[in-house]
């Protein structure tokens, strides 16, 4: 796939995630937590579900050839959403979201660094390490 569509791809990812933020914010702030985990998830499921059943014919099959681990996949997204929906409308769209880039940037270098879940090793390095001190050095900015 052409590197331009990729990163078109990845834009139209990032603005969907702060949309998603705010809107599942509101819902947070009005409903509560889990409610609006319940909403996101559950709207999403039941639409993926049937998206799935007319492309797919609902086949799960492949399943069987992952490893075990991958399945905490989707209680992990619901940590996620939890805390998306809990930390923006608390701390705001930004703030929120450039924390939570953060840990992922890091966790993603922890990862790497040491091939976990069948990743690649990818050594981290001196600009790596730079790159996510400058973050760091981001959310402090953001959070003033």
């Amino acid at each position: 796939m052409n590197f331009i569509y990729l990163v078109i791809i990845a834009a139209i990812g990032g603005i969907a995630v702060a949309l998603q933020g705010q809107l599942m914010g509101s819902i947070d702030k009005n409903v509560g937590t889990l409610e609006s985990v319940f909403v996101t998830y559950g709207g999403g499921g039941f639409l993926i579900g049937i998206i799935m059943i007319l492309l797919r014919g609902g086949n799960l099959s492949g399943l069987t050839q992952v490893p075990g681990y991958t399945l905490i996949a989707g209680p992990i997204g619901l940590v996620l959403i939890a805390a998306i929906g809990y930390s923006v409308p608390r701390l705001g769209l930004v703030p929120a979201f450039t924390i939570m880039v953060a840990a992922q940037f890091m966790t993603a270098a922890v990862i790497d660094q040491f091939g976990l879940f069948g990743s690649e090793i990818r050594q981290i390095s001196l600009s790596r390490i730079s790159g996510m001190l400058v973050m760091l050095l981001g959310i402090w900015l953001v959070m003033r």
